[in-house]
């Protein structure tokens, strides 16, 4: 392959995986979407898509198999392409979370908690994902820096919300004329508002490792993988 045609390549697999990231992204916002609206045909465009972002993950996947196998690069290529592959694993992964957000659709019930605030804390999420795809862009080393300070804050939400869900079904008065069906209605309204704050939070996270992978790429700076 001719150094020109190369090059061309690297670029292509940058803007692949930025196009893969607005689609990830597009259906985390359809989940969080359905699950406020509880709207079912929505979640179930969010779970059916999936296919969609598998197929986009594999076959950037090879790309970067590819241009490893067949290039040989060094120094900063083989850093953007090994990081490349990072991020496209974080994002489908993220994508899958979006997915789960549509399963939780169509098990809600009814709102419990009117205090935890799931659509601020996904919003929280979804910028933290959108700066570290533009870190990644822009090869912005600083940014990466802010994106793990920030999932700090987030952290902590998540873990107030937790604790606000895990108190108040403490102190929640069931007594003899409560109906199983009811309580076991309440368990599972409860358990699926965890797994939705734990989502959300596992979202971040893959937001943290897409800048560590980025400053990585960057500088060649491994201080926030680990």
């Amino acid at each position: 392959m001719p150094r020109e045609g190369y090059q061309e390549k690297l670029e292509s697999l940058r803007e692949d995986v930025l196009y893969m990231s607005e689609v990830v992204l597009e259906r985390l916002r359809m989940g969080l979407d359905a699950l406020e609206t509880k709207d079912d045909e929505l979640a179930w465009e969010v779970i059916d898509g999936d296919h969609e972002i598998n197929q986009l993950y594999l076959d950037l996947e090879q790309d970067c198999i590819d241009l490893l196998a067949l290039q040989q690069p060094v120094a900063s290529d083989l850093r953007f392409i090994a990081a490349s592959f990072k991020i496209i694993t974080d994002l489908e992964r993220i994508a899958d979370l979006a997915t789960n957000l549509g399963d939780y659709t169509h098990e809600a019930e009814r709102d419990l908690y009117p205090d935890v605030d799931i659509q601020e804390i996904g919003t929280l999420v979804i910028e933290m994902v959108e700066a570290s795809m533009d870190a990644y862009d822009a090869e912005d080393p600083n940014a990466c820096v802010a994106i793990a300070d920030q999932d700090d804050a987030v952290d902590e939400r998540c873990e107030a919300a937790s604790e606000t869900i895990v108190r108040d079904l403490i102190e929640r008065e069931v007594d003899d004329e409560t109906g199983e069906e009811e309580v076991e209605q309440l368990m599972a309204d409860v358990s699926r508002l965890l797994l939705t704050v734990r989502d959300l939070e596992r979202v971040g996270d893959h937001a943290v490792n897409i800048a560590a992978r980025t400053l990585y790429m960057v500088e060649n700076d491994d201080a926030l993988i680990y």
